[in-house]
């Protein structure tokens, strides 16, 4: 049986995903009462706004984000993304955030997404988020892209 596993962090005024980059403006475009002015009677409703870098939140970073020729995230098709199989690789973090290809080693990767498992989220909505996080190493990527991953 599939189960999909949202991985996403919600979203909201306060949230900040890189030092430096602003926090989302979420508000009203058009309001309830404001839209009472425009349609006919019952006719009212509320439309949204969101204004946020790209990179909010839980986002995928495609090719383009480091490399100029590199496929920007319309390129990138759907079904390279969903319903795949996936294996889930903790890695522990306490003593060296970079993780290297001894983490995969072993492991299937072929047509796989690859979920790396380091309990850093613990540190979301914090400044210990920002500070010295894990990574992967070029080693590391390089095995997985050779993997199929």
């Amino acid at each position: 049986m599939k189960k999909h596993i949202d991985l996403s962090h919600t979203i909201d005024d306060k949230t900040i995903t890189y030092k430096g980059l602003p926090a989302p403006i979420i508000c009203d475009y058009l309001s309830r009462e404001e839209a009472k002015n425009f349609y006919a009677d019952g006719a009212e409703f509320q439309i949204g706004k969101i204004e946020m870098v790209a990179n909010t939140g839980t986002y995928l970073d495609c090719p383009f984000h480091r490399f100029e020729d590199g496929e920007d995230i319309s390129e990138v098709l759907l079904d390279r993304l969903v319903d795949l199989d996936a294996v889930l690789v903790s890695v522990d973090v306490s003593d060296n955030k970079a993780i290297g290809k001894e983490a995969f080693e072993g492991i299937d990767c072929k047509n796989k997404a690859i979920l790396i498992k380091t309990d850093w989220s613990k540190h979301w909505g914090t400044d210990q988020y920002f500070e010295d996080g894990p990574y992967l190493t070029k080693q590391a990527a390089e095995y997985l892209k050779s993997a199929g991953a």
